[in-house]
């Protein structure tokens, strides 16, 4: 049996600014996360077992467009495997789908690495990331490329798109909750809506995004410098942008304010938003105590998640 594991993610700051050329910060989270199991299996063709989303079926009836067939042809294509072995490849996953933890990208990244264990391949990094970053498309339209890069190095992640990637050195670390709506929200539909803003008043959505920008690099500089508590502004003041943006919803601004109010630096939603998950900035002393109310107020669950 070969096997391989990939962590979640959860965006900082920059989301859907990112997507036009403007700076993300992102972040692993290691609490939850994909592990592929791959054995032999017997007969031809490969069969898919996800008990996680109900799914058993061989990989040949899947639609073409598939993104768990995209991986696995595109990996094999990559290794020049042309035969369809005989195998049986089971994904388990305790992150939530559509809620922006990357949960898409957090699969094609541990597959990718299955299959290469299994076949006794190298593969390094940069092309684990670009196969799964081909493989995003499919599920997200236009992807900024964020979700695959922070979890296929696992490391914090000042990312621009089409640029080198910029791992952070977090000098001192600092305490995030998460907290999940229980709202599916796939990011494909979000950011085409904010595609549709933007085509209708470029100019405007372009200094939306210049703003957003501004904040993801005062971000990063305060992460370096080891001033973590300025990020809690920054927060707040990105989550008024996004929302600005039309891509927060009532549960998650509710979500927002309780944290606040619970003692939390700063908080708003993550990733493609309309649902999924908010997150917090606290002091470490506070995180059970956020995460308690955030719970007490609806949140499906929370995630306590240290970056260092």
């Amino acid at each position: 049996m070969s096997t391989a594991s990939a962590p979640g993610k959860i965006i900082l700051f920059g989301e859907h600014a990112v997507v036009y050329g403007r700076p993300a910060l992102a972040v692993p989270v290691t609490q939850v996360h994909t592990d592929v199991e791959i054995t032999e299996g017997q007969g031809t063709g490969i069969r898919i077992d996800a008990p996680n989303i109900f799914l058993q079926t061989q990989l040949s009836a899947l639609s073409s467009t598939n993104p768990l067939r995209s991986v696995i042809e595109k990996t094999l294509q990559t290794f020049s495997i042309s035969a369809s072995p005989a195998l049986t490849i089971r994904i388990l996953s305790t992150i939530p789908v559509a809620s922006g933890l990357g949960s898409g990208a957090a699969v094609s990244v541990a597959i990718i690495r299955a299959l290469a264990a299994h076949f006794g391949q190298a593969i390094d990094d940069e092309r684990v990331n670009q196969l799964a970053y081909d493989v995003e498309k499919i599920h997200h339209g236009t992807p900024s490329g964020i979700d695959n890069t922070v979890i296929t190095f696992a490391q914090p992640v000042y990312f621009v798109k089409e640029q080198p990637i910029e791992t952070l050195q977090v000098l001192r670390p600092f305490t995030i909750v998460i907290a999940d709506t229980g709202i599916l929200a796939p990011t494909r539909e979000s950011v085409g809506d904010v595609r549709k803003l933007w085509a209708s008043n470029p100019k405007r959505w372009e200094l939306v995004f210049d703003k957003i920008g501004e904040i993801a690099r005062a971000a990063r500089q305060a992460i370096q410098n080891g001033e973590w508590q300025a990020m809690g502004a920054l927060m707040d003041t990105n989550q008024a942008l996004l929302q600005e943006m039309t891509v927060s919803s009532p549960e998650l601004d509710k979500l927002v304010v309780v944290a606040k109010t619970s003692g939390a630096e700063g908080a708003k939603l993550s990733g493609g938003g309309r649902g999924g998950n908010m997150i917090a900035l606290v002091r470490p002393e506070n995180a059970e105590k956020v995460a308690f109310a955030l719970l007490d107020s609806g949140a499906r669950q929370t995630i306590v998640t240290v970056v260092q």
